[in-house]
């Protein structure tokens, strides 16, 4: 069970926290008057983060499933 809840429990934990990130970008785009580039700008920014933590997931599953 504690095994279960370190692998899921940040995978899902993580999850929950970008989707919250998505939420205040929007917001931050919408108080500061950011216009269309601003904002692309920002979810930029967010989505080089997620891509980042996406790669970190899918090569420590290649690491732990390869005969390596």
């Amino acid at each position: 069970m504690d095994q279960w809840l370190s692998d899921y429990g940040v995978t899902l934990g993580v999850g929950a926290l970008i989707v919250f990130m998505i939420f205040i970008v929007w917001d931050l785009a919408k108080r500061s008057n950011a216009g269309r580039f601003g904002t692309l700008i920002l979810y930029i920014g967010l989505a080089m983060g997620i891509l980042g933590f996406l790669i970190k997931v899918i090569i420590t599953y290649l690491l732990e499933n390869t005969g390596v």
